[in-house]
């Protein structure tokens, strides 16, 4: 059986909005300005990225990630099945391994506070599930 590419770029895009979304939530309600301004007064963050242009770079890494969440699920529901569960298992599992180790590592060794490791897991895991989902809902073979 082939995978309909048309729509799982629809999907990949459609996921890639959720998950832009949430990371802007994060990191603006959450996270907040007034805490990454606090870290970088206290020399835990820098004052500018190494990296130009930092979130539009962010927004195309997550939708790579987005589109290949996308592609697992067309692959996936062809053995594990259509739908919100198989779509979910593929979010979490791959949420886990983008959002869990490093942030964990983030959290026992680093010297900022423990909230912005917990943040970004949860804007990885969670974006991932929501992007998966979305995926599944608008894919169709």
């Amino acid at each position: 059986m082939s995978v309909n590419r048309a729509r799982v770029v629809l999907g990949g895009f459609a996921g890639w909005i959720v998950w832009f979304v949430w990371s802007f939530i994060v990191n603006q309600f959450i996270l907040g300005n007034a805490r990454y301004q606090a870290e970088q007064t206290a020399g835990l963050f820098l004052s500018q990225s190494r990296y130009p242009f930092f979130i539009a770079q962010w927004a195309v890494i997550l939708f790579v990630l987005s589109i290949i969440l996308a592609h697992l699920y067309a692959w996936a529901r062809q053995t594990s099945g259509a739908g919100p569960g198989t779509a979910l298992k593929i979010g979490f599992l791959v949420g886990f391994v983008a959002g869990f180790p490093e942030n964990f590592a983030q959290a026992a060794w680093s010297a900022v506070p423990r909230i912005f490791p917990l943040a970004w897991m949860l804007e990885m895991w969670v974006g991932a599930i929501a992007a998966t989902l979305v995926a599944g809902w608008l894919y169709k073979e």
